[in-house]
């Protein structure tokens, strides 16, 4: 059996690594309060490892302390904003750029490490938000649980195609980091295909708050990193 390897280089500062470890105990706690402390940072700390591995240059620790930022300030909008957070710390656990299954991958280990603490519907709503971030889409949602949630989920994970260019333009050196392996032609034109992909969605965000302070910003990043790529 291998041994993922942890980047010491990208190690995060410990404040972000203890607000997120309070984050995740906090959110784990409140759905499961007989969870004991050695369990719960057992958890933890699988997560922060994961999240650390030497591949990870952008979807790493600092990408969720990013998500929790502005969860902070979404967390009165959401119906069930305890799942959603445990959505969030699972949903990109499992994350090797040769393959192509990471979000289905992500999702089944999250159901296989909360299977002692959460019940069998909660177990089934961070299975499908998880799934619902391969693809940016809302998924059926046949039971009588608002959609909203996922909404939130997803464009808080795609919050950073808004950022300012600067921001921006770290992000995409951060996902090409990740993909060197692939050589730059192949690269070029499978990045291509991806941001043109999201340029094709009639809205990129979902809801309107963010839909209405990021959609223009961040579709303009991407026109510019297909235009800088493509040289």
């Amino acid at each position: 059996m291998t041994t993922k390897k942890i980047n010491k280089s990208l190690s995060s500062p410990p404040l972000i690594m203890d607000s997120l470890s309070k984050h995740f105990t906090e959110h784990l706690l409140a759905i499961d309060n007989t969870i004991t402390p050695v369990i719960s940072q057992a958890l933890w700390q699988d997560v922060a490892n994961h999240y650390s591995e030497y591949v990870r240059a952008y979807h790493n620790l600092t990408h969720l302390q990013h998500l929790f930022e502005q969860f902070a300030h979404l967390r009165d909008k959401l119906e069930q904003p305890h799942i959603v957070a445990l959505a969030l710390f699972y949903h990109d656990i499992i994350y090797d750029p040769t393959q192509p299954d990471n979000e289905l991958n992500s999702a089944k280990y999250a159901v296989a490490q909360l299977q002692n603490h959460l019940t069998a519907e909660q177990h089934q709503r961070i299975y499908a938000l998880i799934i619902m971030t391969a693809t940016h889409q809302l998924g059926d949602n046949n039971d009588n649980i608002s959609d909203s949630d996922a909404a939130f989920l997803l464009d808080m994970d795609l919050s950073i195609l808004g950022a300012d260019w600067a921001d921006y333009e770290r992000y995409a050196q951060a996902v090409r980091q990740e993909y060197a392996h692939v050589a730059i032609d192949d690269y070029r034109n499978g990045r291509t295909a991806v941001l043109e992909g999201l340029l094709a969605h009639d809205r990129l965000y979902l809801t309107d708050d963010y839909y209405q302070r990021l959609e223009h910003i961040a579709r303009r990043n991407i026109e510019c990193e297909i235009t800088a790529i493509a040289v």
